[in-house]
């Protein structure tokens, strides 16, 4: 079923009407009154119900498509989905700029173990191979939807439990530790996800995934975790600010 769209024209304003019907619809999508997943009414209903041409009507829906907050589906119509998270490249936990911008994060922990370290990880952490590390995999949630797939490796001398993890952000139990984060060193890119995370993050086989590679230093400038991030490219930007010199 449709959700009708509560909105007065105003043919005496200088806003276009595309813009002000793409207002409205925005300002319904963000004050709840059209939820992520519920329907639009068509073009030809919204045209007449507002006695809006369908150029017009086509022209506002297409400026929240291009904005991510709509999607056309065929067979289906219009739906409002989930809007992207963006989030400023800085030495932040996801965890903590989800819960700041009101995006109530969830964490269901994978797996948590104490391994012997591998060459690799010994020489991101500063550690002798074979060093014990704590491996951890988590699930994070968006307003209940899979947002990323986080596996972070921690020195052998943190013991993070399961219940931490779940109930609070890795920065937030590291800073509980007595770390004070200074610096990362930090890779973006993508790739395709592979089949287990594809289920795990709710999206097609072979999906477009955003990774992220990070290792954070505390303030005396040893590493104190690696991070092997994966995001749903469809859900989550990052959002840097250049400055030219």
């Amino acid at each position: 079923m449709s959700n009708v769209l509560a909105f007065d024209i105003d043919r005496s304003s200088p806003t276009p009407l595309y813009f002000q019907l793409a207002q409205a619809i925005e300002g319904a999508i963000s004050g709840g009154s059209l939820p992520a997943g519920s329907k639009l009414e068509n073009e030809i209903l919204l045209a007449q119900r507002y006695g809006l041409s369908r150029p017009t009507v086509r022209r506002a829906v297409q400026e929240l498509v291009d904005k991510g907050l709509l999607v056309r589906k065929r067979g289906v119509g219009t739906q409002v989905i989930q809007p992207h998270v963006r989030r400023s490249v800085e030495l932040t936990s996801l965890y903590d700029d989800l819960a700041h911008a009101g995006e109530a994060p969830s964490t269901e922990v994978l797996s948590l173990e104490r391994l012997p370290a591998t060459a690799s990880v010994a020489e991101d952490l500063e550690l002798q191979e074979g060093d014990d590390v704590v491996v951890l995999r988590r699930l994070r949630r968006s307003h209940g939807e899979p947002l990323a797939l986080m596996t972070n490796t921690l020195p052998g001398r943190f013991a993070p439990t399961l219940e931490e993890l779940s109930e609070r952000g890795l920065y937030q139990f590291l800073r509980s530790q007595g770390v004070h984060l200074r610096v990362a060193h930090q890779r973006i890119g993508a790739r395709l996800a592979r089949a287990e995370e594809a289920r795990l993050l709710e999206e097609p086989p072979r999906a477009a995934l955003l990774t992220m590679q990070r290792t954070a230093f505390d303030d005396h400038g040893a590493p104190v975790e690696v991070g092997r991030h994966l995001y749903r490219a469809s859900r989550y930007d990052f959002e840097a600010t250049l400055v030219g010199r």
